[in-house]
């Protein structure tokens, strides 16, 4: 059987990206010049490239063409890679104060001399035994979410607790309409589900309330998911009036909000959450890796009485129940205050690493939060995302382009750096190559 030509063509150009003939960072030929130089339909020079496209070698700017992306740096769904020794990261927020691992040996040491160890052998209810739910309930009322612990599971991490939350009340095919610069996460379990995506467009860095209200009277949107308290990437925080009227767009036409609360522990005072707002159509969804250490994997859910059955089902059908010695952990933590006190250290970290990325960045467009742990970077019209991240991981520090969080086909030219995973001192040094690689003079 004859090979289509745009595949041979496409095979081409792969092995010479692959080899590293063409380095990442490099304009390949305008589809017109490629049909000229080939020979082929202008319709099977634009397969070429989406073709390179869907395997992930290139990336297509509208207005600029299209450059070899570099493999080494986040896929589209943002899944951390492993970072080689002696590299800076700067794509993922793991945030740690000293004296952590003390804490966890104390923790540790209590847990192995108390009275009923053998009840940590044994699988826990799912969504987690009464008891605990009822201290998750309590951490919860840190966020302004008072719900009784009936109303509360307890799971591993607050990725499966998005994914419980879409499994709960989305099916394949669904339409689920996210900010159009969002969490990777969601875009990742979006796939995994099936569900459509409809990017609603930002102004000023927060949810366009009006398109979302278009959308919904285009097609049956089912849910909306939202980070109205430090949404990530941007770090904004929707208003209070925003948030009731994005209730009431939920109430007209019907449709689920997931709050996503990942971050909202670094933002205080906040307003009211969606949850206390519309308690019968919202799923918050929050956890422990951000506000005390990411290996916990312990997240939690508040939700209607009436989904509390289904997700208690998702649960079963997926991982059972958490590992019983974690929540047993951070259960502890919750009730003897350390959580409490990690969370306020983690704040006023986060904002002194805020105020050196200020300094650095004196009189350069920056977006973020002031108590937040990343920030966004918009670049210069004649510098582009992919090759200056191309050129910082040449030097040893990784950064994410805009792409994995766009739920759009273009996303901005951007960066999105964080701050909250390597020592302020190393930090500086790295933020200081960030300022010089996007083309700004001291």
């Amino acid at each position: 059987m004859t090979t289509p030509r745009y595949k041979t063509i496409a095979d081409q150009l792969a092995e010479n990206i692959r080899s590293g003939r063409l380095r990442p960072g490099t304009q390949l030929p305008t589809v017109r010049a490629l049909m000229s130089e080939h020979g082929i339909a202008l319709a099977t020079a634009a397969r070429v490239y989406r073709t390179l496209e869907s395997m992930g070698l290139v990336v297509g700017e509208t207005g600029r063409g299209t450059f070899v992306r570099d493999t080494s740096l986040p896929r589209d769904l943002g899944l951390q890679p492993a970072c080689a020794a002696g590299v800076i990261d700067l794509t993922f927020n793991s945030p740690a104060v000293p004296g952590q691992a003390e804490l966890l040996r104390q923790a540790l040491r209590s847990i192995a001399l108390s009275g009923d160890l053998d009840a940590l052998l044994h699988s826990a209810p799912h969504g987690g035994r009464t008891h605990e739910r009822e201290i998750a309930a309590k951490h919860l009322r840190n966020r302004g979410v008072r719900v009784p612990g009936s109303q509360v599971l307890i799971v591993n991490g607050a990725q499966q607790g998005l994914a419980l939350a879409l499994t709960a009340q989305l099916k394949p095919g669904d339409v689920l309409a996210v900010d159009a610069l969002t969490y990777p996460g969601i875009k990742a379990l979006a796939v995994a589900h099936h569900l459509e995506l409809v990017p609603i467009p930002l102004i000023d860095g927060k949810t366009g309330l009006d398109a979302l209200a278009a959308s919904c009277r285009r097609r049956p949107v089912r849910a909306f998911y939202t980070m109205p308290t430090l949404h990530n990437p941007l770090g904004s925080i929707m208003p209070a009036a925003d948030r009731q009227r994005l209730v009431a767009l939920a109430e007209e036409h019907d449709f689920a909000l997931i709050e996503d609360g990942a971050y909202a522990f670094l933002a205080e005072p906040a307003p009211k959450p969606l949850f206390m707002l519309a308690p019968d159509r919202t799923i918050y969804v929050c956890g422990l890796s951000k506000s005390v250490a990411s290996g916990l994997r312990i997240g939690f859910i508040a939700a209607p009485v009436a989904l509390i059955p289904a997700l208690e089902q998702a649960v079963r059908a997926s991982t059972w129940s958490s590992p019983s010695i974690t929540v047993e952990l951070a259960c502890r933590w919750i009730e003897d205050g350390v959580v409490d006190e990690l969370e306020a250290l983690k704040r006023k970290d986060a904002a002194m690493r805020q105020q050196l990325a200020r300094r650095i960045f004196d009189g350069i467009n920056l977006i973020a939060h002031p108590n937040a742990y990343f920030l966004w970077l918009p670049l210069p019209e004649d510098m582009r995302a992919e090759s200056v991240a191309a050129a910082l991981r040449r030097d040893n520090i990784m950064v994410t382009t805009a792409k994995p969080f766009s739920a759009a086909s273009n996303a901005p030219n951007a960066l999105r750096v964080a701050l909250g995973s390597i020592p302020v001192a190393t930090l500086e040094l790295a933020l200081k190559k960030v300022r010089t690689a996007c083309g700004y003079q001291d």
